[in-house]
């Protein structure tokens, strides 16, 4: 059975990164997979939550919106986020700071915010791939004031979408394949191969212990392909 934009099952949409996409953020790109294309920023306020006055070292957390016009029909602009933005952003959140040394980073906040340009599947993934080269360029810039890249750092992190359409796996699902997936998954893993989060639904069917083992492979190989497009860190093979 033929994809929409007609690739193999175990191909990646075509990825673009532009870094420093913004002047205003330490650490900015505009990541697009396809027609979806997501801008991530990091920055720092040297300051923590009320509820971490008392603790040692600092927080990041995250915020994801999408834009009114990133969909067909327009989608509303929210104040607050809803349901949906409310549990991306926590996987965002999540993700990065699995590999970030937050002790490290003393008392200060890091603020990684998520806004999908344009959506065709896939914005949560995209957005942790996108949010960790923001997050890496941030720290960059900041070196001055901040420990050694190495040292604040643990790996890198990158996600991706796979699923089962009529029994067949595929890869980095566009928005008409996703509404159209009988198993819907995202897979979070560090550039080193271990899994951060894995988020796996059968929208429409089960499937078996051998289906799953695909899917992951398949997975894992879009994420092997998209740590080799981030900046390396060193001493993390």
């Amino acid at each position: 059975m033929s994809r929409p934009d007609h690739r193999v099952c175990d191909e990646l949409r075509p990825v673009r990164i532009d870094r420093n996409f913004v002047s205003a953020a330490p650490g900015s790109v505009r990541i697009s997979a396809g027609n979806t294309s997501v801008l991530c920023t990091a920055s720092f306020v040297d300051s923590v939550p009320n509820w971490m006055k008392e603790q040692e070292g600092g927080w990041l957390t995250a915020e994801y919106r999408m834009l009114p016009c990133s969909t067909v029909p327009r989608c509303e602009r929210k104040d607050r986020p809803d349901g949906r933005a409310s549990e991306i952003q926590r996987l965002i959140g999540r993700s990065l700071r699995s590999v970030v040394d937050l002790k490290r980073i003393g008392p200060r906040t890091i603020y990684i915010d998520c806004d999908v340009l344009q959506a065709d599947g896939g914005t949560r993934t995209l957005a942790i791939t996108g949010a960790w080269i923001a997050l890496y360029d941030a720290i960059k810039s900041l070196q001055a004031v901040l420990p050694p890249m190495e040292l604040l750092l643990r790996d890198s992190v990158a996600a991706v979408s796979v699923g089962l359409i009529d029994g067949q796996a595929r890869l980095d699902l566009c928005y008409l394949e996703d509404v159209a997936a009988d198993v819907d998954m995202n897979l979070v893993m560090t550039g080193s191969g271990r899994f951060i989060e894995i988020q796996g639904t059968g929208e429409h069917a089960t499937f078996s212990g051998e289906q799953l083992d695909h899917m992951l492979a398949l997975g894992r190989k879009g994420i092997e392909q998209l740590t080799a497009m981030q900046p390396k860190l060193k001493g993390v093979s």
